[in-house]
């Protein structure tokens, strides 16, 4: 079935046969490949807009990991080497306690770039609805 305005099916048998010249198909579908790929491009940049988004977000908690290990590094040194100094030599409870506070701070960093990897920034419904816009067209040229 032909669409009336993109809104209302149109009967085949209601069509006016012949009453389109080839010059008015093909110049309304360039109008329709056009309007097809700026929707395309709209898309696209929709979705690059939001991988950018959370990539900002991911940044920023990497950002506030970064700073957490830094303050945690320093405390726990500093209570490592006034706390378990009566129990171990200074320098080997400052040692322990910085590792674990390194090893939490290298969890938060690496859960964030995770979210900002090149995969999760493609575009793939963008991608999906032109393979599937190629099909109809290739199907439709047939």
């Amino acid at each position: 079935m032909k669409k009336d305005n993109g809104n209302t099916p149109v009967p085949p048998e209601s069509r006016q046969p012949s009453s389109e010249g080839i010059s008015e198909l093909i110049r309304d579908l360039a109008t329709d490949l056009s309007t097809l790929m700026s929707k395309e491009l709209a898309l696209a940049k929709a979705e690059v807009r939001e991988s950018v988004h959370e990539a900002k977000a991911a940044v920023g908690a990497m950002a506030t990991g970064g700073a957490i290990c830094m303050a945690g590094l320093v405390v726990l040194l500093m209570s490592a080497v006034y706390g378990l100094s009566n129990v171990v030599e200074p320098w080997l409870a400052a040692l322990i306690v910085g590792a674990l506070a390194l090893l939490v701070g290298f969890v938060m960093v690496g859960s964030a770039k995770k979210k900002i990897s090149a995969k999760e920034m493609v575009p793939d419904r963008t991608i999906d609805s032109t393979k599937k816009d190629k099909d109809t067209l290739r199907r439709a040229t047939r």
